[in-house]
């Protein structure tokens, strides 16, 4: 019997290269590497068995990678595809998956679990397992629910965004900008032991079981020129204490200018008291957020930052301990304080390759000027202010 002749094997030069960057890359796949060895061993006019001798690998792996290259180029020396085991539910037994999880689960229950479903389904005979994986792939949660909002439709809640978005954008020139609302009912909470700070490995830990002695709320207002923040303690959140913060506010900023307030339509800024205050200082113009916006008011962003740093894992013994750590805050905050800035575009949230959207990319800095151009700044209704 003959010897059996070589698969004849052509290379270009832009092949040859290409191949040769494979091999000296240090971080290809090995699989990938022995490959584009094999082809410019090839090349190199070297025989099945120098080349198996040369890669470390066997002849008739020589011969594969030959063959699969001669008869389809580069993308021969890719990984052919796998079918993988037959699926063992078709697309009928899928669809009623599909269905079950995306309909009312059964009285009284609220939501949906992989183990009801196949409970459900059981003449299909699939495990609650599967059914994960098979709604895994379709990026169905139906144990998960998210909190949703329908917003009414109101003409006035395109107009108020657009009206706060260009106090944020186009300010007028030679005014005050003052963002403001109060934060209500902080807990003073004190742990019962102490806790653990954090170590190698570990976060740190937090007693569970706490003290309550009392709450406290706040009153805070913002300059959004620069970024600074006056709070103040109130005992009571109602319209004499929100008019009274005004007046002192109103006393310290320059009389021969005028003022752009944001804020939000709680019942201290909307009662009858309130109305008859802004109406006697005529130097006020409001700027109203609208209903269930509150995020477009930017003193919720520093509300945030209060909450994060300050509040959620604070230790307070005391009412005036909480008092004087939001004071310390907020002066520390000042001495550094710059303005926020109004960023997100709205651009709409991208799909990651799994399915979910992402975050990421959300926030961009906003070049628009002129109040024609906001409304794109509404589109996916998210707060986009951060600090710079």
């Amino acid at each position: 019997m003959g010897q059996a002749t070589a698969v004849a094997v052509v290379l270009d030069e832009a092949t040859l290269r290409r191949l040769e960057r494979t091999v000296a890359s240090a971080s290809g796949q090995v699989r990938q590497v022995l490959r584009a060895r094999i082809v410019l061993g090839v090349a190199d006019e070297l025989t099945n068995g120098q080349i198996a001798v040369a890669c470390a690998t066997s002849v008739n792996t020589v011969r594969k990678w030959r063959g699969r290259f001669a008869l389809h180029g580069l993308p021969g020396l890719d990984d052919a595809h796998r079918p993988g085991r037959p699926k063992l539910y078709g697309p009928q037994a899928r669809v009623q998956i599909v269905a079950t999880a995306t309909s009312a689960p059964p009285y009284p229950e609220s939501t949906w679990s992989h183990w009801r479903i196949a409970g459900r389904l059981a003449d299909l005979g699939i495990l609650s397992s599967q059914v994960g994986r098979i709604l895994n792939d379709l990026d169905t949660r139906p144990h998960r629910v998210r909190g949703w909002l329908t917003r009414r439709d109101d003409p006035a809640f395109w107009e108020r965004t657009i009206d706060v978005c260009g106090l944020y954008l186009a300010p007028p020139p030679g005014t005050v900008r003052i963002s403001i609302d109060e934060k209500t009912s902080v807990q003073a909470k004190s742990r019962k032991y102490a806790g653990q700070s954090a170590a190698v490995g570990r976060p740190a830990r937090q007693e569970f079981e706490y003290i309550r002695h009392g709450t406290v709320s706040i009153i805070a207002a913002m300059d959004i020129d620069t970024g600074q923040v006056i709070t103040e303690s109130i005992s009571r959140n109602n319209s004499v204490t929100f008019v009274e913060f005004l007046g002192r506010l109103d006393a310290t900023i320059d009389p021969a200018k005028e003022i752009h307030l944001v804020l939000d339509n709680g019942s201290s800024h909307t009662a009858k008291h309130t109305k008859a205050w802004f109406q006697a200082h005529p130097r006020w113009h409001l700027h109203r957020t609208p209903p269930h916006a509150s995020w477009l008011n930017v003193i919720e962003i520093w509300f945030s930052t209060l909450t994060k740093r300050v509040l959620r894992y604070g230790d307070f013994p005391s009412r005036s301990d909480l008092i004087d750590k939001i004071e310390a805050f907020t002066i520390l905050h000042n001495e550094t304080a710059r303005p926020y800035r109004w960023t997100y575009d709205g651009t709409p949230r991208r799909p990651s390759p799994t399915g979910r959207a992402r975050r990421g990319g959300l926030r961009r800095v906003c070049q628009r000027n002129g109040v024609t151009q906001v409304v794109g700044v509404t589109d996916g209704l998210r707060r986009g202010g951060r600090r710079r």
